[in-house]
């Protein structure tokens, strides 16, 4: 998932503390129901990524998408790939 920060750099200390909280539900949520993992995130360029895997990517956005609908950082996208040569399919919150 990608979700924009303030400025071109690594967004505030609030914003930080906000994408790292939700990085922590989702992991919880991800693996208490066991559709994958969240494999941790990057910063810079104004956005976070965290990235997540699993054999299905509607089972876990759908585990995810509670967590990242509370977080009150917008805009956020989720790209869905669904294996192979898929691009992915982006999901606007």
């Amino acid at each position: 998932m990608h979700i924009r920060l303030a400025g071109e750099g690594y967004g505030t200390d609030d914003q930080r503390a906000l994408v790292y909280e939700a990085g922590r539900v989702m992991a919880a949520a991800v693996e208490d129901a066991r559709v994958g993992e969240v494999d941790g995130n990057e910063f810079g360029g104004g956005e976070a990524v965290v990235f997540a895997y699993g054999p299905d990517a509607d089972a876990l956005f759908k585990v995810m998408e509670p967590a990242l609908r509370r977080l009150p950082l917008r805009p956020v996208y989720v790209v869905l790939r669904r294996g192979g040569d898929d691009n992915g399919s982006r999901v606007e919150l």
